[in-house]
């Protein structure tokens, strides 16, 4: 095998200006991104660079994808060329870590899928991808502080301690039913100016960053010519709701909506031919869903380049970016 491999970023349309664009552009590991046609009359491209084959073969990408810190300096790398591509075309975000042994195997494999993959961009032509999440935050204080006993109260270290827990589950409980009206209003918004919702796991463990209890983690394919609506309703879906907090991101490129819904992604390449990359995870990115985003939820990684977050009640930022 070759010291070197190819990584491979989306695929994109033919626009003017964009070869330009590419000409100085770096990504994963410092390699130069090129753009390379497929075959046929869509003016298809994919674009690519070279990375290191002892960091992408098989065995040494499953270490890499349990390291927090690599894991997101690739998505930071692959998040920028996605934004750099879009900014300009159409762009098929692949999911993050899609290698194949060497250029000509990665454009034979994408090749065999270029109608498909031609009306998959039509499809996402002119519209942009929205990050929603939903935080459960009860207040410190009212959960951890009971009422005062009366005067004929005499409560014991028990009883004081139960009284404790039952306060605490009811301020959690009652932010929880405000967090199902946020997502009930986010919904009633969706249906009214997106054209797709992707549903992701919410994000637990040293994923979750921010602050408070990550309840709903979504993604909405939103029109261009409708987004500062959507964007303007998603942040006031917490008003007049205690211990909610919604954070909403973009616009992305349509990371969660490269693969049509309810169908299998398309194989890349034989498994000797390509050196197949496990899905990206919640971190610099996403699953399936995610597929290479900055959420790749694999492309998310927390605090990506630019990024930029609307809100109802100041949340802390997401993880995909661009200038709202």
């Amino acid at each position: 095998m070759s010291d070197r491999v190819s990584y491979v970023y989306a695929v994109l349309r033919e626009a003017p200006g964009l070869r330009e664009a590419v000409a100085e552009l770096v990504g994963v590991a410092e390699g130069p991104v090129r753009l390379l046609p497929l075959t046929g009359g869509a003016r298809l491209l994919i674009a690519v660079s070279p990375v290191p084959s002892e960091d992408f073969q098989e065995e040494a990408l499953k270490r890499h994808l349990e390291d927090l810190r690599w894991l997101e300096s690739v998505a930071r790398a692959h998040h920028a060329v996605i934004e750099q591509l879009s900014a300009r075309t159409t762009v098929l975000p692949l999911r993050l870590a899609t290698v194949y042994l060497d250029d000509e195997r990665a454009r034979s494999a994408l090749d065999a899928q270029r109608e498909s993959l031609a009306e998959r961009l039509s499809h996402l032509a002119a519209h942009v991808e929205w990050g929603v999440k939903i935080y459960v935050e009860p207040s410190a204080s009212s959960a951890s502080e009971p009422a005062e006993p009366t005067v004929s109260e005499e409560l014991s270290p028990g009883r004081a301690y139960l009284r404790t827990r039952k306060a605490q589950r009811t301020v959690r409980d009652t932010a929880h039913r405000a967090a199902r009206t946020a997502a009930e209003r986010i919904e009633e918004t969706g249906r009214r100016h997106a054209a797709g919702r992707a549903r992701h796991r919410v994000q637990q463990g040293e994923l979750a960053a921010a602050p408070g209890e990550n309840v709903l983690n979504d993604a909405y394919l939103v029109p261009r010519d409708r987004a500062e609506e959507f964007r303007d309703e998603v942040g006031r879906a917490a008003e007049g709701l205690d211990g909610v907090r919604v954070e909403l991101t973009g616009p992305w490129a349509p990371y969660s909506f490269a693969t049509p819904p309810d169908t299998p992604e398309p194989e890349e390449a034989e498994p000797e031919e390509a050196a197949q990359a496990p899905r990206g995870g919640d971190t610099a990115g996403g699953e399936s869903g995610d597929a290479a985003g900055p959420r790749g939820n694999a492309g998310r990684a927390s605090g990506e380049p630019g990024e930029s977050t609307a809100h109802s009640r100041a949340p802390a930022g997401y993880e995909r970016g661009a200038e709202t």
